[in-house]
């Protein structure tokens, strides 16, 4: 599983005109399920999200995590992370998730996520999104579950 997550002063996510998620300050998740992620995965990534310091703290310093920031998360699913450019021009997704696999990891990971952070948003799965942030630092972290060691 794959994630960018960016610090953001606001973001949103808009469906057909419609926005479908909005949050103020805190993180904008761009999820990326391949087609070997399990729940284990998940679990992994959203700990990791939600417990990375990179919030100021009074003195100004990134000590705090979302949680401690009392933040909230957008998170939005995009499959292009597991993108593979390194042969021709075309992106591969072949190591990305199936469909229907990918829906139910990142229920999985919204579910979960809902039980710890508030506010939560999301994009809509397996939909044409436009998403708007405005990123604050900037503070943008990538996240790899495969690269755990």
């Amino acid at each position: 599983m794959r994630a960018v997550v960016q610090r953001v002063s606001r973001a949103k996510v808009t469906v057909d005109g419609v926005v479908k998620g909005e949050i103020g300050r805190g993180l904008l998740v761009l999820l990326g399920i391949s087609k070997n992620d399990t729940a284990a995965e998940a679990n992994y990534i959203l700990e990791k999200i939600i417990n990375l310091r990179i919030f100021d703290d009074h003195a100004g310093q990134m000590n705090l995590s979302l949680i401690e920031a009392d933040c909230g998360m957008l998170v939005v699913s995009q499959f292009t992370l597991y993108g593979d450019t390194r042969n021709g021009r075309r992106p591969s997704y072949i190591q990305a998730a199936s469909p229907d696999d990918a829906k139910k990891l990142y229920d999985h990971f919204v579910t979960l996520a809902a039980q710890k952070v508030n506010p939560l948003a999301t994009g809509k799965f397996q939909a044409q999104m436009e998403v708007e942030l405005v990123n604050d630092g900037p503070v943008t972290i990538m996240l790899d579950s495969e690269k755990t060691i």
